[in-house]
């Protein structure tokens, strides 16, 4: 199967020819798919070499004439290194563009710490107006991109990685999808995780949500699964544990609810191994995430004739 960023070429490639307001910027990475593209619209595929906060800058400019810019390479040198550049020139000015990401939290752990980006949603999640997908799949990443590219001056990132689900699955770039459904609690599962989650709660009486776009947080899907499986909630997310705790909140503020957010630790990794390696030390492996799931839901279980642990309120 290709990959998603295998996808991010020839997709985005045809969306240049048909979409003449549409434009491309990269620094070096991801160069080679785009010679064909850059050849038909050398006006509109710009590379800016190794300059990563030229890279956000330029794509602002170009937003600024009325150009769609797509921004592409990895996360690390998108959202991090150039962290004031995408405050300022496109949220401070209020811009639009869409940035699209490689490598994910630790998909190329042989790079080291510098090409991990475990905290860019959390990051993004400090500004306002964002969109935010996460793709599980290549066919819902190519789906996602086009909604993005036609997401009219809209602020857009699409995090892509080489980690998949083994099928994709119909999303709209705004609602979760029900992929179970269950009595004892609610599981979010975020992009390439979901085949870990329904192998973690086979046998779970528990709702199992798919969420490929987290920003905006799709509040009513999550509070039309609590209705039927309580408010015990358990986020499986791929990057920064906790990301999306307070959204949750948020979303239940006016109910009783008790949350508990899985994903990458905090702490490094210095022996950088192989991703399967990484996935497992953060717990993200489906043995894992039965453990912590079915632990977390089964403490809020209230025994008959006696009382549950007191849930935290909204």
């Amino acid at each position: 199967m290709d990959t998603m960023r295998d996808r991010f070429a020839p997709v985005v490639s045809r969306l240049l020819d048909e979409d003449p307001r549409l434009a491309v910027v990269l620094a070096e990475i991801g160069l080679d798919g785009f010679r064909d593209a850059m050849r038909r619209h050398p006006d509109r595929v710009i590379n800016v070499g190794i300059r990563e906060q030229l890279l956000v800058g330029a794509a602002a400019g170009l937003a600024l004439t009325g150009l769609r810019p797509v921004v592409h390479t990895f996360a690390s040198f998108l959202v991090e290194r150039p962290f004031e550049q995408v405050k300022l020139d496109l949220g401070h000015q209020n811009t639009g563009a869409v940035l699209v990401s490689a490598a994910a939290s630790f998909d190329w752990p042989a790079g080291g710490f510098t090409h991990m980006a475990p905290g860019d949603v959390a990051l993004l999640n400090t500004l306002d107006g964002w969109t935010v997908h996460v793709p599980g799949h290549p066919d819902e990443a190519e789906t996602l991109l086009r909604h993005a590219a036609a997401a009219g001056d809209d602020k857009v990132y699409v995090r892509l990685s080489v980690q998949s689900n083994r099928k994709g699955l119909p999303v709209d770039g705004q609602r979760f999808v029900t992929v179970r459904e269950g009595r004892a609690g609610v599981v979010v599962a975020v992009g390439p995780l979901l085949d870990a989650v329904l192998a973690a709660t086979e046998g779970l009486d528990v709702t199992v949500l798919y969420a490929t776009t987290v920003r905006p947080f799709d509040a009513a899907g999550l509070r039309r699964a609590t209705e039927g499986a309580g408010t015990d909630v358990v986020l499986v997310e791929p990057y920064l544990a906790g990301t999306s705790t307070t959204a949750v909140s948020e979303a239940l503020s006016d109910v009783p609810h008790r949350v508990l957010g899985l994903g990458v630790g905090r702490r490094e990794l210095r022996r950088y191994g192989t991703i399967e390696e990484h996935v497992a030390a953060h717990g993200l492996d489906a043995a894992s995430l039965r453990e912590r799931i079915g632990g977390f839901l089964g403490a809020g279980r209230v025994p008959v004739g006696g009382r549950g642990p007191v849930a935290v309120g909204g």
